[in-house]
């Protein structure tokens, strides 16, 4: 059995050069994140989420499955919900992002956020950012009009750790605070 160095010092490893940024590729990306003007220059392969993460140092965004089964990097792209890891950095040039940091003003959590501590939905907390962003998202969507409607159009989030109904309790909260305003 041949270990890494023997592929290595055979030529038989996959090669390194995917894993190491290329200047020579890099492109500059501008993105609206959290109501802030962003430039990056960055490679063209670089996912949202790690543009957000590792270039911009919003890390309250989750790398969870990083192959957008569970939802813990969701975010808002101009108001809609998207998996940040199943998109590329640059094919969001222009648009506006909003991160669980984006989501606060000041010291005032929004309402999803207060009500996910009202109803303590958040449990271990990891998937909490990616659940809130989708909770807001599917407010503005305007599709869940029935418990069971928003229990459908949650299913991309999966939390582990068992609040669904909490998470569901604290959506409906603030369903009903953000209609009124």
């Amino acid at each position: 059995m041949n270990t890494i160095i023997d592929q290595i010092q055979q030529g038989n490893a996959w090669p390194l050069s995917h894993a190491v940024p290329d200047p020579d590729a890099a492109q500059t990306v501008s993105l609206k994140v959290n109501g802030q003007e962003v430039h990056l220059k960055i490679e063209p392969w670089v996912s949202l989420l790690d543009a957000l993460r590792e270039y911009i140092g919003l890390t309250g965004t989750k790398k969870g499955c990083d192959h957008g089964q569970c939802g813990a990097c969701t975010v808002l792209i101009d108001g809609k919900r998207i998996n940040s890891c199943l998109t590329l950095a640059v094919m969001q040039q222009g648009c506006e992002v909003t991160t669980i940091e984006g989501l606060s003003k000041g010291d005032n959590l929004h309402p999803m956020q207060q009500a996910f501590v009202d109803h303590d939905a958040y449990q271990c907390g990891y998937c909490t950012p990616g659940q809130i962003c989708s909770a807001v998202g599917l407010i503005n969507e305007g599709k869940a009009d029935t418990r069971e409607q928003t229990s459908e159009l949650m299913s991309g989030n999966i939390c582990r750790c068992g609040a669904y109904t909490n998470i569901l309790d604290a959506i409906e909260q603030a369903k009903g605070e953000l209609s009124h305003e």
